[in-house]
């Protein structure tokens, strides 16, 4: 199921729903992380009409695959993080990079690959990621 784009995105609606419906997380802004194809699956739930996520981050992903119409509609900052060595994988970002109309950043990790298996290379995406969710879902506070 992972490369069934579609069905990860409802299930991850499913969860943010759930989440919702408890009080003490009413009220909290959320936002989305995802890896590989659950990068579309985070673009692609972000991009629904109710939906209010605060905050998007990809690390390693394919939002490519999250469509151009959901690309387009997504309104939560959103951060791509792809390593310098993935190559392929960097150009779909800088595509789905452009079609996004949102507060957006393309971050790469110097010589890492599709896995950030490299020394420090993880580390250094989690900080970015880390970075990104502090910036922005303190700011929708």
């Amino acid at each position: 199921m992972r490369f069934d784009i579609d069905v990860l995105t409802q299930r991850l609606l499913a969860a943010t729903g759930w989440l919702r419906t408890n009080p003490d997380a009413q009220t909290l802004p959320l936002g989305y992380f995802g890896a590989s194809t659950g990068a579309a699956a985070a673009l692609q739930a972000a991009a629904e009409k109710d939906n209010q996520i605060s905050v998007v981050v990809s690390r390693g992903g394919r939002p490519d695959l999250a469509g151009e119409m959901a690309l387009q509609k997504v309104t939560a900052p959103t951060l791509l993080i792809v390593g310098s060595a993935d190559n392929g994988v960097i150009e779909l970002n800088q595509r789905a990079f452009e079609k996004l109309q949102c507060e957006k950043k393309l971050t790469f990790i110097p010589g890492a690959t599709h896995l950030f298996e490299e020394p420090g290379a993880l580390e250094q995406a989690a900080q970015h990621a880390v970075n990104w969710f502090l910036k922005y879902l303190t700011m929708r506070r």
